[in-house]
């Protein structure tokens, strides 16, 4: 473990440097909410969605970007250890950065760490509260821990930022469904 993160240390440029500030995207993601709650049909939702997660996928500076795209080609090729510890990089490097937290959140969840994934998901929405992504995800943890009245709240709220989610199914005749398909 220890020469996987001297590794990450080493490959990772600018390590020694600050991270700027995140990016303000909160102009952009509020009309993005809007077109999505404006749209006619799931496709055209789905553009606004994709659009949001542009957004959050925009790193503050390049080698913050270099990290996460690692972290992302990682999960995509299963290596869940290696994309934790490449977002866990993220956010050290980058503490104010709300995407590093989610995307770590997100290896917790593929591991069923909910309660791990909860914590990061906290952070995340407290650093991006209008993170669609966070919000979907945290009612997911929650609904994973049993805490089912917290997660249709939470579902709710992200639904109110984008009703195309997937995740919309789960409020069908208006109670979410649980893991295993029982009702909340």
């Amino acid at each position: 473990m220890r020469y996987v993160i001297l590794s990450l240390l080493l490959s990772t440029p600018a390590w020694a440097d600050n991270c700027p500030p995140a990016p303000d995207i909160s102009v952009e993601l509020q009309a993005l909410i809007g077109d999505a709650n404006a749209a006619p049909d799931e496709r055209n939702g789905r553009v606004a969605s994709d659009q949001m997660w542009q957004l959050w996928l925009r790193a503050p500076d390049e080698a913050a970007q270099e990290i996460l795209d690692r972290g992302m080609r990682q999960r995509s090729s299963f290596d869940f250890a290696g994309a934790y510890d490449s977002f866990d990089a993220l956010v050290t490097y980058c503490p104010d950065y709300a995407e590093g937290y989610n995307q770590r959140a997100f290896i917790s969840f593929l591991r069923e760490d909910f309660t791990a994934a909860l914590v990061d998901l906290d952070r995340a929405l407290d650093l991006s509260p209008d993170h669609v992504g966070a919000q979907s995800g945290r009612a997911l943890a929650l609904m994973n821990l049993g805490r089912r009245d917290e997660a249709r709240t939470q579902l709710e709220k992200a639904l109110a930022n984008n009703p195309w989610l997937s995740e919309r199914h789960l409020l069908a005749d208006g109670a979410p469904l649980g893991p295993g398909g029982q009702k909340l």
